[in-house]
């Protein structure tokens, strides 16, 4: 008995046509991005900006209105609140105090956490406190930064030794694309940007080569199989024969990650969002911008010897 398919196999959907549509809507969003970056910037958490994080339990459902006005007339610059995981538990963060006449600036975040219990209820409790300084935040973002370059990179040199090296730029490019995007979400949302956003952008960039390399394997097959075929039609047969495995794959993730969104509470919801537009963005580029990429290089049908046998075979 044949299963379901919800991709027929007969689909053959022109993907390369479209080319100049998905190129240009892909390059609005990087320039949108790179402008939003560089004049209003991102949000980021005190693991960049550094800063304190008090982490405070109330007896029952928090009333942030008030809470905000209490720690707001306390006069510790910026002050941001927020749930954190349920409504009795909530996040005060407030930004770096500045060191005076009187006390460095680790005695000011001492001074500045200490005001914030004081002017707390006695039934608050205070069961976190989190400091993390400039000089850490500047490290924490050289090191993330390196981090992401140093994946794209190596999974670019994976891809040129594994197929060839034109294979290997589109890769890249399509990479470095998938990255932008998600830095998109937090340009143009207040989502903070913390060490949980370097680990969604590599766990984006992870996914989108994992997609582009079975949309990559096809091609190469492909063009030792019809050594007549015009390239722009090999390469969209190749993405329609892989298109039911890419949309299933990702359809499937997509699932257990909204479920997390919608039912993990605001901890996990805050982590699982960029990672879920992070697999979206990956499955398009794989589809849309790595394969169709290909026309800009001379790739050429391989005669097909004993040893392309043998590697198609294994």
């Amino acid at each position: 008995m044949r299963g379901i398919r919800f991709i027929p196999d007969n689909t053959n959907i022109n993907f390369v046509k479209l080319r100049l549509i998905t190129f240009a809507l892909s390059a609005l969003m990087v320039l949108a991005t790179a402008s939003g970056f560089f004049s209003k910037g991102i949000n980021y958490g005190i693991d960049f900006s550094g800063g304190t994080s008090v982490l405070i339990k109330t007896p029952g459902k928090a009333d942030l209105e008030s809470l905000r006005a209490t720690v707001g007339s306390l006069g510790l610059g910026d002050v941001s609140l927020q749930e954190f995981g349920s409504p009795q538990d909530i996040r005060i963060r407030i930004e770096q105090q500045k060191a005076t006449d009187s006390m460095d600036a680790n005695e000011a975040q001492s001074a500045a956490v200490k005001k914030i219990k004081d002017a707390l209820d006695n039934d608050i409790v205070i069961s976190e406190v989190e400091s993390v300084g400039p000089t850490v935040g500047e490290e924490l973002i050289d090191s993330g930064i390196w981090a992401v370059l140093c994946a794209l990179l190596a999974m670019a040199i994976y891809i040129w030794i594994r197929f060839e090296w034109q294979f290997g730029i589109c890769a890249l490019l399509a990479l470095t694309h998938d990255c932008v995007s998600i830095m998109a979400l937090y340009v143009f949302t207040a989502l903070e940007f913390n060490l949980d956003a370097i680990v969604a952008i590599l766990i984006t960039a992870g996914y989108s080569i994992n997609d582009t390399v079975v949309v990559y394997d096809r091609i190469r097959e492909n063009l030792r199989k019809y050594k007549a075929m015009p390239i722009p039609e090999l390469i969209n047969k190749s993405i329609n024969e892989t298109l039911s495995r890419t949309v299933l794959t990702s359809g499937t993730t997509l699932m257990a990650l909204l479920s997390l969104y919608y039912f993990g509470g605001q901890v996990i919801a805050n982590y699982s969002l960029p990672i879920i537009c992070g697999v979206a963005v990956g499955t398009y580029s794989s589809i849309c911008i790595a394969a169709p990429l290909l026309l800009f290089f001379n790739i050429k049908a391989r005669k097909e010897t004993k040893e392309a046998r043998s590697e198609i075979i294994s």
